[in-house]
């Protein structure tokens, strides 16, 4: 299993820059108590986390492919005492079957844009959302890497790589049946789209 393209794992330092207030940022997307949750790329948990507390006492699945990352994420969890974190190793590609159940809400963050295959990935997310059940991505502006920096450095995607709104818009339901509810905008470098299954 292969990381999708350009979403190596930040450096803290700087993540936290962009969310200080993970758990905040999650409920303005509509993440809320109950919400069974999914984060696809979860690496060290840095919204899975902030998710178990937002969502508690439903479950949040944090699905990556990397074991290692996952087992620092096991230590916070462990070290926090938090109980509705479940560690799930496992390939995007195939989302759909590899969470035990369908959940409220597919998460994915500063990844849709290194994706191979959007559609079949857009398919595996809707397969694995309740009816009434939200898609969140959170992207990139699609500007110029120079124009979004953090700490002085150009951050994020190659240029070439960033998806608009609009463009993510148009990857989305071009696949499945999801409406569009609503598009929230992220300072400093961010938007977030929230769709939800038919």
């Amino acid at each position: 299993m292969d990381r999708f393209q350009n979403t190596r794992l930040p450096d803290l330092d700087w993540w936290a820059r962009l969310w200080p207030t993970p758990g905040e940022t999650l409920r303005r997307l509509g993440v809320g108590p109950g919400d069974a949750f999914v984060e696809v790329g979860s690496g060290d948990g840095y919204f899975a986390l902030p998710a178990a507390r937002v969502v508690d006492p439903a479950p949040v699945y944090a699905l990556d492919v990397d074991e290692r990352l996952l087992t620092d994420l096991e230590r916070w969890v462990e070290r926090q005492g938090i109980e509705n974190v479940v560690t799930v190793h496992g390939d995007a590609r195939e989302l759909a079957g590899t969470l035990p159940e369908r959940v409220d809400v597919v998460f994915i963050a500063n990844t849709l844009h290194g994706v191979e295959d959007p559609a079949a990935f857009v398919k595996q997310a809707y397969e694995a959302l309740r009816p009434g059940g939200r898609f969140v991505v959170i992207n990139w502006h699609d500007r110029p890497p120079a124009e979004t920096t953090v700490e002085g450095k150009p951050r994020g995607p190659p240029a070439d790589l960033r998806l608009s709104p609009n463009a993510t818009v148009d990857i989305v339901r071009a696949v499945v049946p999801f409406r569009q509810v609503r598009q929230v905008d992220l300072p400093p470098h961010h938007y977030g789209l929230v769709f939800e299954r038919e």
